[in-house]
């Protein structure tokens, strides 16, 4: 069993136990975001949190351990049909390169980090519609200069 597998295990365990990923981030003193990554298999998890969330899924002692592989990121773990991220990358290829000039305007010529990064969700009551608040938080890298 891969990392990957035992992301899909663990999605259809929380939901067959009626276990909100919200619950399962408390469980392990996490963010909600951070926490359903790690679990899905794109951030790595330590033996005492794996234990807590097998213990809490009923989760076989093979999930476990594969839930303490290291996490797989990248094209591997994102499938580009599934409508969210398909929407999400068409924002990009819409949005992408304003963003980029508005970040080298604001702070120079960089990037922002998806290692010191943190992502939030929240939902937005609307007249018109609910909406969905994703907010990127990265630290600011420079490119140097040598």
């Amino acid at each position: 069993m891969d990392r990957l597998e035992a992301g899909r295990i663990v999605a259809g365990a929380r939901h067959a136990a009626g276990v909100s990923w919200q619950d399962l981030a408390d469980e392990l003193g996490r963010s909600l975001v951070w926490t359903t990554s790690a679990l899905l298999g794109q951030q790595p998890v330590d033996a005492d949190q794996a234990a807590a969330v097998g213990e809490r899924l009923g989760l076989s002692t093979e999930v476990v351990e594969a839930l303490q592989f290291p996490p797989v990121r990248g094209a591997a773990a994102l499938d580009p049909t599934e409508p969210v991220a398909y929407r999400l990358q068409e924002a990009l290829q819409v949005y992408g390169r304003s963003i980029s000039e508005l970040l080298a305007e604001e702070f120079g010529d960089g990037i922002m980090s998806a290692i010191d990064f943190e992502l939030s969700f929240a939902r937005r009551s609307d007249p018109k519609g609910d909406r969905v608040v994703l907010t990127l938080d990265g630290k600011f890298l420079p490119y140097r200069v040598w």
